[in-house]
């Protein structure tokens, strides 16, 4: 009897690991514990695509050979569980080492004049629905008349991130268009099992300034949100 050999066409075979995603994923990796943060795409600081094109990207990442290799990581690196998503440097994705989550977390919640000064009526609604419940998804989320204008909901919640107040994830709804849950950071750490530190904003932020500041940033200038 021949002995039988599973073959690449065997659909009850677990699908082959991709060494080109596995290596972005750990150039990442690298970079993240190295630097403490990441940003996913920057033509002038670290971010996970330039590590995996290694070159500057100063158009659409989705349009690039290597675009497959980015999404995969990117989904990647938003599921480790030793790695935190923020819009922590100039409003971009920013990924967090767990390292740094105590900063994070304590900048975020502080409630500084930084934060809450100037926020727009939609996003101060939207603040307090999110401090009331927990979490709010913005798809669900509808504002009342007064504070509509001409901005919708995920602008509110845009704005809500740029200044840490919220921590937020997007996902799809079931007709297909992108969402955001967004959560207090109460919530989050809750939901992840992490012990809130016993650390002050003032704290919080020299921290993160000394990360960004060893951040190889080629001239640019790297802008944390207190720092406008």
């Amino acid at each position: 009897m021949m002995e039988w050999t599973p073959t690449i066409m065997d659909a009850s075979l677990p699908p082959r690991a991709d060494p080109s995603i596995e290596a972005a994923v750990g150039q990442a990796r690298a970079a993240l514990a190295r630097f403490g943060l990441l940003l996913f795409s920057d033509p002038a600081l670290p971010s996970l695509v330039g590590v995996i094109v290694d070159e500057p990207l100063r158009s659409s990442w989705w349009g690039h050979p290597r675009g497959h290799v980015i999404y995969a990581a990117m989904n990647r690196l938003e599921d480790d569980p030793d790695v935190l998503s923020s819009k922590l440097i100039a409003g971009k994705v920013t990924y967090v080492h767990r390292n740094l989550w105590p900063a994070v977390y304590a900048a975020g919640t502080g409630r500084e004049a930084w934060q809450l000064n100037n926020l727009s009526a939609g996003a101060r609604w939207l603040l307090e629905e999110t401090d009331a419940h927990g979490a709010v998804q913005t798809d669900m989320a509808v504002p009342p008349r007064e504070v509509r204008a001409d901005k919708r909901t995920a602008d509110f919640a845009r704005e809500l991130e740029r200044r840490v107040l919220v921590h937020a994830t997007e996902f799809h709804t079931p007709s297909g268009a992108h969402a955001k849950l967004l959560e207090t950071w109460q919530r989050w750490a809750a939901t992840v099992k992490f012990r809130p530190p016993a650390l002050s904003a003032a704290e919080a932020r020299a921290e993160l300034e000394a990360a960004a500041a060893r951040l190889p940033a080629d001239g640019a200038l790297v802008r944390l949100p207190w720092r406008r």
